[in-house]
C-alpha cells in the first residue's frame, strides 16, 4: 500500500504560493489566483504557468529558504515520518522551491520541473499529472490511497483505489465531494482513518 499526499494545505497547513507572494509583496496577483485554481474555476496547469511567470523572477534560493519554514501539520508530519516507505508526497509545484521543505518528511517525492539559471526560474519544462503518479505505483501492484483538497487532485483521486479529501486548511474542491470515499476534516480523524487503512 502507497499512502499519495499533496502538499500545500494537506501537508503544510498553508499554501506555498501565497506565502512566496506575500516575502515580495505580490499577494493580491497571486492570492487571487491560487484561490480560483483551489476552487477549480481556473485549471490548474493554465494557473501554475501564470503563477510561474510571476514568481519565477525572484531568488529561488530566497524561496526554497522561505518555505523550508512553512507550518505542516504534525500527526500527518508523524505518521508520514513513521511510514515514510509506503507515503509520498506528490505536489503540482516546483522542485527547486519546495525539495528543503519535503526533505522534512523524510520520503519520496515528485514535483514539477524547471530550468533555473542565475538563481531564477526561466522555463518550465514538465508540471506533473498526479494520477501518472497514481498509475506508475497501481502499475506496481500497490493499493494506492490518495490524500488531497483540491481540484487538481480529481484525477488522482479517480485513478487512486481510496480517495480522501481533506478540509484541514480550507474546504475542499466542490468536485472532489462526488468521488471522494472520505471527506475529513480534522487532523485527529485523518490521522486515524490512515492508521485503520494500514
Amino acid at each position: 500500500m502507497k499512502f499519495l499526499f499533496d502538499l500545500d494545505g494537506t501537508v503544510s497547513s498553508e499554501e506555498t504560493l501565497p506565502i512566496i507572494a506575500s516575502h515580495f509583496n505580490i499577494e493580491d496577483q497571486i492570492t487571487a489566483l491560487t484561490m480560483e485554481t483551489v476552487k477549480g474555476n481556473i485549471p490548474f496547469i493554465e494557473s501554475f504557468i501564470r503563477r510561474v511567470n510571476i514568481l519565477g523572477t525572484y531568488s529561488v534560493t530566497e524561496i526554497a529558504e522561505l518555505l523550508n519554514h512553512v507550518n505542516v501539520y504534525p500527526l500527518i508530519t508523524d505518521f508520514i515520518k513513521t511510514h515514510k516507505k509506503e507515503c509520498i508526497i506528490v505536489t503540482g509545484n516546483l522542485e527547486c522551491w519546495c525539495q528543503k521543505l519535503t526533505s522534512r518528511f523524510d520520503c519520496e517525492s515528485y514535483f514539477s520541473q524547471c530550468i533555473v539559471e542565475d538563481d531564477k526560474v526561466i522555463k518550465l519544462t514538465s508540471i506533473l499529472r498526479k494520477e501518472q503518479i497514481v498509475d506508475k505505483y497501481r502499475a506496481l501492484g500497490e493499493t494506492i490511497v490518495f490524500i488531497g483538497d483540491g481540484n487538481n487532485d480529481l484525477e488522482a483521486m479517480r485513478h487512486a483505489d481510496i480517495s480522501i479529501a481533506t478540509g484541514l486548511t480550507h474546504r475542499p474542491a466542490r468536485s472532489l465531494y462526488a468521488i471522494a470515499d472520505y471527506i475529513i476534516f480534522n487532523e485527529k480523524a485523518l490521522c486515524r482513518q490512515l492508521n485503520q487503512l494500514l
